[in-house]
């Protein structure tokens, strides 16, 4: 059984690590930047959204926690921001640690935010996948998601 709870100004750094880290390459790949405007960018997405760490932020940034052997253990994050006026949620990002993928802690994670989101009235989740993260393409598919367009971008030049 999983927790999703709000993560800490403490635990900010290990996911700022983490998501600059990640999102940088993904940036990279999907857009041809090198790694080092990739990294730029997604330093700049993070402070956009948190320019004062967790506090005061219109976003949840969220731990995915597991209980083992029993000490609570984050094992993923789950980032996600509710639009009241639409009733809907847009997942920004959902990571689990590779040691703990496969488990059933992705649908756990989905399954729970599924739950609070419906005790605050929220009845629409977003998110955008990685053309190329076919995991959690399946994921998204198994837990009921339905595919709503896609972005495209190109790249021009002289």
């Amino acid at each position: 059984m999983i927790e999703l709870r709000k993560i800490t100004q403490d635990e900010f750094s290990a996911f700022s690590e983490y998501f600059i880290d990640d999102y940088s390459k993904e940036i990279s790949e999907n857009y041809g930047h090198s790694i080092a405007q990739a990294c730029e960018l997604a330093e700049q997405s993070l402070q956009e959204s948190f320019p004062n760490g967790v506090d005061n932020s219109t976003h949840d940034l969220l731990c995915i926690v597991l209980v083992i052997n029993v000490v609570p253990t984050v094992v993923g994050y789950l980032w996600h921001k509710v639009d009241l006026s639409k009733k809907s949620t847009f997942i920004y990002d959902f990571y689990i640690d590779e040691k703990y993928r496969g488990k059933g802690i992705g649908k756990q994670a989905i399954i729970k935010l599924e739950s609070q989101l419906l005790s605050q009235g929220i009845s629409e989740i977003q998110l955008r996948v990685a053309f190329h993260n076919k995991r959690a393409f399946k994921l998204y598919k198994e837990v009921g998601f339905a595919i709503t367009g896609y972005n495209m971008s190109k790249l021009i030049s002289n």
